[in-house]
């Protein structure tokens, strides 16, 4: 998509968002479908339903500017699962594999938080305000994933060299 307005550019960023979080539910749920942990296997899988009501925020956004969605193509994040694939069937220790889980998990959520803070200030150029206040709930989502993510890997840590799982 051409984008020679800021308007435009704005449906072209919201779009990649859409595609990307709706991709992005996939690849949680994916990678909880991995985790062999249920406490980390219940946080992806949340994590990846928060991504199913965000769809919902952007699918409002593109109503109260008036637009659709338009198609377009997003390579990185299938290189990103392709990437995941092969790097987790390469790992054998059980907790080696969660705590991998875990970092891959906000390794695309920090994708998610780059593009949902663009996204904020593009609303802004174009006067969206109303869709800018949808898109910083989202954002919020994001960073509070951050968070629970950080104290669910340390947490998980400290319990696993606790049982003498994890050395170094």
């Amino acid at each position: 998509m051409l984008a020679r307005t800021p308007h435009e550019l704005f449906v072209m960023l919201l779009s990649h968002a859409r595609q990307n979080t709706e991709r992005s539910a996939k690849v949680y749920q994916e990678i909880s479908q991995v985790a062999q942990d249920t406490e980390i296997k219940e946080a992806l899988e949340s994590r990846a339903w928060i991504a199913q009501k965000d769809l919902g925020a952007i699918d409002r956004c593109f109503e109260l500017i008036g637009e659709k969605p338009v198609n377009l193509s997003g390579h990185l994040q299938e290189v990103f699962v392709d990437d995941f694939r092969k790097e987790i069937a390469e790992i054998q220790n059980p907790a080696a594999k969660a705590i991998f889980l875990l970092i891959k998990a906000n390794h695309l959520n920090h994708l998610r938080i780059a593009e949902y803070v663009a996204l904020e200030a593009a609303a802004e150029l174009t006067g969206h305000y109303s869709v800018g206040v949808l898109l910083e709930s989202c954002l919020a989502d994001k960073l509070a994933f951050v968070e629970r993510n950080r104290r669910l890997l340390r947490k998980f840590v400290v319990h696993k060299v606790a049982e003498g799982v994890l050395t170094a």
